[in-house]
């Protein structure tokens, strides 16, 4: 309850006049992507996109897509399923390599027609992928087109971490340490287990798993000064949830859960609270359905540098939450004239925010002021 009321006043109460003084202009960068959902920037200015239907586009500096990039696994696309998020290695300058997830084809454990969430690495040469590896497969497969997750995120120490969903119809899953359903995996670059992973060497538990409990997290980011992961996560009819993953912790989904059912309305699990499920720093009823984050290092806007940008799906708005530490102590809707879906959310190297646009006419949107 006291997180709810937070939320009315984080609603309610008033920007200070610099906050309300920042103007923003949307600036197309680039249209015509279909259902863009990841964004990378390339050292030389141009940008990689994933577009969920399976392909990956380099976008010029001016804004011309070029062509698929070829090299692609087989993707299963299909409802939220399709080429996902993409980042590059922290070494890309050395060795051209870049990181994808995806939905991937394959079979349940009966030998019917399942999918889910794969990550893998491949070197970027000109128009095409080359020397590609799969790293991660989430297990089991399951025919399922929802809840694959996913964001990618390079931690300092060059460890990745994969958010990763509970796949809709196997939610329990999430509570459960031998499946990746639900999920926020720890891996190396090669894809193998780091040994200080909190669940390595512990009977019947996935050693890549990092934290559990969660529902379909699509969004994640480094706290720039503490290095912390960030996430939040999607909730039924509300309940979506920001959160910082703490090694080996339970966030409760769907025992602990601020959402309800999407049909009767009814309440989740055993309530919103508990003693060994680290709060949430933020819960949005109604759902917003987030997806993508940054936080802002650049002194582009005046006044926000340190605050977290969150994209709204459901919410069409790009949301700017003022922190003191680990706490949000006000929050502002931005761009509600847009009318788009919000998918993604990055800064750039030039210090502006750059957001994707969920659509089959989806665009790269640069914010300037």
């Amino acid at each position: 309850m006291r997180r709810i009321l937070l939320l009315i006043v984080f609603a309610l109460s008033s920007m200070s006049p610099l906050a309300q003084s920042q103007e923003l202009r949307p600036v197309t960068v680039a249209s015509g992507l279909d259902h863009p959902w990841g964004l990378a920037f390339l050292p030389d200015g141009r940008m990689l996109v994933t577009e969920r239907p399976g392909r990956l586009r380099i976008v010029g500096p001016d804004g011309q897509v070029g062509p698929p990039v070829t090299g692609l696994p087989r993707v299963d696309a299909g409802g939220q399923g399709g080429l996902l998020d993409i980042v590059l290695d922290p070494k890309f300058s050395d060795n051209a390599r870049v990181y994808f997830s995806y939905s991937e084809p394959g079979q349940d454990a009966d030998g019917q027609p399942a999918n889910s969430t794969a990550v893998a690495r491949a070197q970027l040469d000109g128009n095409r992928l080359v020397i590609l590896q799969v790293i991660f497969r989430q297990r089991p497969k399951v025919a399922s087109s929802a809840h694959f997750g996913s964001r990618l995120v390079f931690a300092r120490d060059g460890r990745l971490f994969i958010t990763l969903g509970d796949r809709f119809s196997r939610r329990d899953d999430a509570q459960s340490l031998d499946t990746h359903h639900g999920k926020v995996v720890r891996i190396e670059a090669d894809g193998t287990v780091p040994a200080d992973n909190p669940f390595v060497g512990r009977a019947g538990a996935l050693p890549e798993i990092w934290t559990y409990g969660h529902r379909n997290m699509q969004g994640a980011a480094l706290h720039p000064a503490t290095g912390e992961l960030w996430t939040h996560e999607d909730g039924p009819q509300g309940g979506d949830e920001l959160n910082i993953e703490f090694a080996g912790k339970n966030y409760g989904w769907p025992v602990i859960t601020y959402g309800r059912e999407y049909v009767t309305g009814l309440k989740i699990g055993d309530g919103t609270t508990r003693a060994d499920v680290p709060a949430p720093l933020t819960v949005w009823i109604p759902s917003i359905a987030p997806s993508g984050m940054a936080f802002l290092t650049s002194d582009r806007y005046p006044g926000w540098k340190g605050n977290l940008f969150v994209g709204a799906l459901r919410g069409q708005a790009l949301l700017r939450l003022e922190l003191d530490g680990r706490q949000v102590v006000k929050e502002q809707r931005l761009l509600p004239g847009l009318g788009e879906r919000i998918r993604d959310v990055r800064q750039g190297p030039d210090g502006w925010l750059y957001l994707l646009t969920d659509s089959p006419q989806g665009r790269v949107i640069r914010l300037e002021r």
